[in-house]
C-alpha cells in the first residue's frame, strides 16, 4: 500500500538539508537501520568504513557514495560457525559487493524509493535484493517498509509477486557458494519474497532510536552461531563525532551487537581547513616600478629580468623552465610543483608575471612542461588580469578569454637547467589486506627517491626500500595457482625483499612525435616482480575528453629478494587503450591485450576524481582463464583509493597515498606496472582539466 501510494503521489521534493533524521549505516555498511536496509541515501561523494560484530559475525565495510542516488559497498567478514564454513571449524572468511540506489526522491506525499542488490559479486552467503520505501514524519520520525528477496526474503515468506510477469521469478537457482567471483544474474529477484520494516526517532541531536522487523533468516549462521527468538531488533547509534557513530543493538531475541562507523568527505576540508600562501597580487602597470618602466631590453637586464622571476616563481611553487621576451608577449615554461590543480599553477604563474614584466609586454604566453616535453601552452591578455581580478565572474571569464592549445614544437629550456638531479627521502606503509590468518598486515619503512634528468625527456629514477617494522614477512599462505605465477608469491616478495629492496630502476626517454602525439621508451627494473622494456604510444587532442594509447613490453620476472637478478619466466605483453573524460570528474578506461601470465582479455576501469586530488575507482578484468583455473574469485577485479596528502595537511603538496584493494590476489588479469604512463602525465595539464580546475585560477 505504501508503495502504491507512493508511486502516485507527487510533490515538491525535500532537500537532504531539510530533514533531520540522518541516514544511518546498517550491520551490512550500507544505508539501513539496523539489518535492514532504507531508501535515502548518504551526502555525494562520502568514503565510510564500519566495523560490527554479532553472533560471532565480523563485518568490515567500506561504502562509497558513487553518486547522489548510488552507493557501492565492498564488504569482507569473518563468520564463525557457519553452515558452508571450513569442514574443520565452521569458520568463513568471505567477501561480498553491494548496491544501493535511490530512484525517486522523498516528496510531501510520496516517500523515498530504492532498489539494492546484496553480495551480487561474492560467494553468495549474504546474497539477497530489496526494494524500498522510506518516508519522514514531522521532524524526528521515519518509517520504512519493504520487500526483500534472497536472505531477505526467508521469514514470513510468500509466493514472489513478480510472478505475475513471468513464473520463472518464483524460483531461485541454486547457487555455489564456494568460488566466488561470479555474477549470478538469474538469481535477481527470484524466489520467495517477504516484507520487512522499521521506525526511526532522533530522540536528541546525536541519539537516533530504532525498532525494526527484519526479514532475514539467517540461513547460514542458524543454529549453529546463534538461535532467533524472534525477527524484532533495538538500537540506539549515538554521535560520538561529527562523522563517527557507535551503535548498540539488540538482535533476534538472543544477542547483542556493536558497531562503529565513521566517514570522510573528499569534497569537504579537514577542520583545520586549507593554509595555501596568499597568492601576489595583480600589479597594473600604472603601478608599475620604475625599473619596469624603463626596461631596456639588453642582455643584462634580461638576465635580471630572469633570475627576479625564477626567485618569483620559486615562492610560490612553480620551477622556471624557460623565460624569453619577443615584441610585446614574455613566453615562460613552467613546471607545477606543488599545486594539484595545474590552473591555480597557470594563476600565480601569471600574477607574478603582471607584477614583473615590462609594461610594453600586452601578453604571457605560459607553456606547461612535464619531463621536459610542452604539453600544453596558454595565451592570456594581460589587460584580461588587470580587468578580471576582482570581478565577480573572473574565473569564467578569464577562462573563455584564454586561448588553450598544444603546442608543436619543443621546449626552449633555460641555460643550465640540465642536467638536473633530486632526490627525496620518505616514510612508506606498504599494506596487504585478506589474509585469512591476518586479514590486515602492513610494513613502516624509508624510501628513497632518486631522478636524474641529463636532458628534455630523458630521465633515469630509481626507488629504494627499507623496511622499518611490520609484519609482510610474517604470511606463510602458498600460492596454488595452475598458471604462471606472476603475482601469487607475493608473500615471498614480502619476505624476503624487507632489506633494502630496489623497487625500481629505470631510464625513460619521453618525446612528441606530433602534436598530439607522445611517446615513451622505458628500460628497467619496472616495478619489484618484472623488468625489461616498454614502450607506448598516447594520442591526446588537447581539447578532447578522449584518447587513444598502445603498449608494447617485454618483461622478465625479478628475483625475490628485489635485488638485481631474474628468475626464468619471460613474457611479451602489452595493450591497447582507450580513454575518456566523461565530466564531473570521472574518467573511464578500457585495455585490451595480453597480460603477464600470457592470458589475452580486457580491463575496465571507472574512476571518480575530486578537485582536491581524491581519487577512488574500481575496475575489472575478464580474460580467457576460465573461472575454475583462475581460482578462488573467479576474476581479477578491486578497488583503488587516493588520498591528497594536501588534503590531511591543509598546505599545497603533489604527493598522495595509493592503494589498490583486491578480495584475491591471483594471476590472472595481472598487468604490468610501468611508471611514467602517458595518459597520467598527459591529462591533467590539458584543456578539460584546466577547465575543471579553473576555479583555482585567482587562489
Amino acid at each position: 500500500m505504501v508503495l502504491a501510494v507512493g508511486l502516485c503521489a507527487t510533490g515538491p521534493a525535500l532537500a537532504e538539508d531539510e530533514k533531520r533524521i540522518e541516514t544511518g549505516y546498517n550491520s551490512y555498511g550500507y544505508p539501513g537501520m539496523i539489518d535492514m536496509p532504507v531508501a535515502t541515501s548518504r551526502p555525494d561523494g562520502e568514503l565510510a568504513f564500519s566495523v560490527s560484530y554479532f553472533a560471532e559475525q565480523l563485518r568490515n565495510t567500506m561504502t562509497f557514495q558513487i553518486l547522489p542516488r548510488l552507493s557501492g559497498s565492498f564488504r569482507y567478514s569473518v563468520l564463525d560457525e557457519v553452515v558452508s564454513g571450513d569442514p574443520v571449524n565452521n569458520k568463513l572468511f568471505d567477501r561480498s559487493f553491494s548496491l544501493h540506489f535511490r530512484f525517486a526522491d522523498e516528496t510531501e506525499f510520496r516517500p523515498a524509493l530504492a532498489v539494492g542488490l546484496n553480495d551480487f559479486l561474492g560467494t553468495g552467503v549474504y546474497s539477497s535484493e530489496y526494494l524500498v520505501a522510506t518516508k519522514t514524519l514531522g521532524d524526528s520520525v521515519r518509517v520504512t517498509g519493504g520487500i526483500g528477496w534472497g536472505r531477505l526474503g526467508g521469514v514470513g515468506g510468500f509466493t514472489n509477486p513478480l510472478g505475475i510477469l513471468d513464473k520463472r521469478f518464483e524460483t531461485r537457482p541454486a547457487r555455489d557458494f564456494q568460488q566466488g567471483g561470479d555474477v549470478e544474474a538469474a538469481q535477481f529477484f527470484r524466489g520467495d519474497a517477504a516484507f520487512f520494516g522499521g521506525i526511526e526517532w532522533q530522540a536528541t541531536k546525536k541519539l537516533k532510536l530504532t525498532a525494526e522487523y527484519s526479514s532475514d533468516d539467517h540461513p547460514e549462521e542458524d543454529p549453529l552461531a546463534f538461535e532467533r527468538e524472534t525477527q524484532l531488533n533495538f538500537g540506539a547509534t549515538y554521535k560520538i563525532g561529527p562523522m563517527t557513530d557507535l551503535s548498540l543493538r539488540y538482535l533476534y531475541g538472543s544477542e547483542i551487537g556493536v558497531q562503529i562507523t565513521t566517514a570522510v568527505n573528499p569534497k569537504n576540508r579537514p577542520d583545520h581547513g586549507g593554509r595555501d600562501p596568499a597568492p601576489p597580487p595583480v600589479l597594473l602597470r600604472a603601478a608599475q616600478s620604475d625599473a619596469a618602466l624603463s626596461w631596456s631590453g639588453s642582455i643584462e637586464a634580461q638576465t635580471d629580468l630572469r633570475d627576479r622571476l625564477a626567485a618569483a616563481l620559486q615562492d610560490q611553487g612553480m620551477r622556471l623552465h624557460g623565460f624569453s621576451i619577443a615584441g610585446r608577449s614574455a613566453r615562460v615554461e613552467i613546471e607545477n610543483t606543488v599545486y594539484h590543480q595545474e590552473a591555480q599553477a597557470i594563476g600565480r604563474t601569471a600574477r607574478v608575471l603582471s607584477r614583473l614584466m615590462p609594461t610594453q609586454v600586452d601578453g604571457f604566453e605560459i607553456t606547461l612542461v612535464d619531463v621536459g616535453l610542452p604539453v600544453t601552452e596558454l595565451h592570456i591578455a594581460r589587460d584580461d588580469m588587470e580587468r578580471l581580478a576582482h570581478d565577480v565572474d573572473g574565473s569564467v571569464e578569464s577562462f573563455v578569454r584564454t586561448r588553450i592549445f598544444s603546442p608543436d614544437g619543443p621546449s626552449r629550456p633555460l641555460a643550465g637547467r640540465y642536467p638536473d638531479f633530486q632526490w627525496d627521502l620518505t616514510p612508506y606503509l606498504s599494506p596487504s589486506y585478506f589474509d585469512p590468518d591476518n586479514p590486515v598486515r602492513a610494513d613502516l619503512g624509508a624510501q628513497l627517491e632518486l631522478t636524474y634528468q641529463p636532458r628534455p625527456g630523458l630521465e633515469f629514477s630509481g626507488i629504494l626500500r627499507q623496511k622499518a617494522v611490520g609484519n609482510l614477512d610474517e604470511a606463510t599462505r602458498k600460492s596454488d595457482s595452475v598458471l604462471p605465477r606472476v603475482r601469487s608469491e607475493f608473500t615471498i616478495y614480502d619476505r624476503e625483499g624487507e632489506n633494502l629492496a630496489l623497487m625500481q630502476l629505470t631510464a625513460a626517454q619521453y618525446f612528441k612525435p606530433g602534436r598530439d602525439l607522445y611517446g615513451r621508451v622505458t628500460a628497467g627494473y619496472m616495478e619489484r616482480m618484472f623488468g625489461g622494456i616498454s614502450g607506448e604510444l598516447l594520442w591526446k587532442r588537447n581539447d578532447s575528453p578522449f584518447a587513444l594509447g598502445i603498449e608494447a613490453n617485454y618483461v622478465k620476472q625479478r628475483d625475490f629478494d628485489q635485488r638485481f637478478g631474474f628468475r626464468d619466466y619471460e613474457v611479451a605483453t602489452g595493450h591497447a587503450s582507450a580513454y575518456w573524460d566523461m565530466g564531473n570528474g570521472f574518467h573511464a578506461q578500457l585495455d585490451a591485450g595480453r597480460y603477464l601470465a600470457g592470458d589475452w582479455g580486457g580491463t575496465f576501469t571507472l574512476d571518480r576524481e575530486f578537485g582536491n586530488g581524491w581519487r577512488i575507482g574500481a575496475f575489472a578484468t575478464l580474460t580467457d582463464v576460465p573461472f575454475d583455473t583462475f581460482g578462488e574469485g573467479s576474476f581479477d577485479k578491486g578497488i583503488r583509493l587516493t588520498v591528497p596528502l594536501a588534503w590531511l595537511i591543509g598546505e599545497p603538496n603533489k604527493r598522495d597515498f595509493s592503494t589498490t584493494i583486491r578480495p584475491v590476489q591471483r594471476d590472472g588479469g595481472a598487468r604490468l606496472d610501468v611508471p611514467g604512463r602517458l595518459y597520467d602525465r598527459v591529462r591533467p595539464l590539458q584543456k578539460p582539466a584546466l577547465r575543471d580546475g579553473w576555479g583555482r585560477f585567482w587562489r
